[in-house]
């Protein structure tokens, strides 16, 4: 009952607007006019006005790492362990597990080399980056 009594409040209460919109379809606008139009232009030079105060942007530089660079020898690297099991390898290198088709960065000064696992084998594992194939022996103590 509340439900019913809602609704025919609100109907009641709509049917002037609806009123209003079929007597005065297009409203009159001609008595309108703008002084100023405002605009906002800015320069190559300027600032964003939506960045933080203070924040300047790094100019972004283009890394393309995987095509530059010296030969990475294996000394970079330290294989501590390696977990051989009937479906999965695995592999600690530089104190990180890796596995089988794992991409991974590695840091070298101030270049990054992007580096997978191409395999897993017991006592060894090889590298791949570029056409380079790096196979880097399990450090044992």
């Amino acid at each position: 009952m509340k439900t019913i009594f809602a609704i025919f409040v609100l109907g009641l209460v709509a049917l002037p607007y609806a009123r209003a919109e079929g007597e005065n379809a297009t409203p009159d606008t001609s008595g309108i006019e703008l002084k100023n139009k405002s605009a906002f232009t800015m320069d190559g030079s300027g600032r964003n006005p939506f960045w933080p105060i203070g924040w300047k942007p790094v100019a972004r530089v283009q890394n393309n790492t995987e095509h530059t660079g010296p030969d990475i020898l294996p000394s970079a690297f330290s294989v501590t362990s390696i977990t051989l099991d009937r479906g999965a390898r695995f592999a600690i290198i530089n104190g990180k597990p890796m596995q089988e088709g794992q991409v991974f960065g590695l840091q070298l000064g101030n270049q990054t080399y992007q580096l997978t696992v191409k395999a897993i084998e017991d006592g060894r594992v090889i590298l791949a980056r570029r056409d380079q194939e790096i196979i880097v022996p399990l450090r044992r103590r």
